[in-house]
């Protein structure tokens, strides 16, 4: 009996791995959301990293994280580095290309609980009165990082986050702290 018991474990094991191992390496999360705000004024709530502490969806997981910036003000160059909790965890991000307006493209370094590099993008595209924001955030996972996502459904753990934010952005920028904080 108890040799059955183990082949069986065996087999289920076998089979996790096998579907891990067919797992896509690369992955690519997007989301968008409309805001009602001139496209000015959101791209600089995003392009300025002071000013995410207001409508990150991780920004709140730990009021005693550590944050630190180097660089430009906002715009390319500009670098935000965290450590907190395990929600948290620690990384840094750097904004490598800002088209003012437009769009923006942020690499993201993670150093704990797991180390990776993802990279995030914004685009900006104006219609009439409002602003359609898109944020999506794309990598690499390696196998532990591939069934880490397939046990914990990763991407969507991470789309909701984006929405999370998207949503916090949208009030935000329609409450006029937008202009104000310019």
């Amino acid at each position: 009996m108890l040799k059955k018991v183990l082949i069986a474990l065996a087999a289920i094991v076998a089979i996790f791995l096998i579907v891990v191992a067919l797992q896509p390496a690369d992955f690519r999360v997007e989301r968008t959301a409309t805001i009602a705000a001139p496209q000015a004024d959101v791209f600089a709530q995003v392009n300025d990293f002071h000013k995410w502490d207001a409508w990150s969806p991780w920004a709140k997981l730990d009021p005693d994280a550590k944050v630190t910036f180097e660089g430009p003000q906002s715009g390319q160059g500009t670098v935000m580095a965290w450590a907190g909790n395990d929600k948290v965890g620690e990384g840094k991000m750097t904004l490598i290309e800002s088209k003012p307006n437009e769009a923006l493209k942020i690499k993201v370094d993670f150093v704990k609980p797991f180390e990776g590099t993802a990279n995030s993008s914004f685009t900006f595209k104006p219609d009439g009165n409002q602003t359609p924001v898109t944020w999506s955030m794309e990598g690499h996972h390696n196998f532990i990082e591939k069934a880490f996502c397939l046990v914990t459904n990763g991407k969507e753990m991470i789309g909701d986050d984006l929405e999370k934010g998207l949503a916090q952005l949208k009030t935000v920028a329609e409450s006029g702290k937008a202009a104000s904080n310019n």
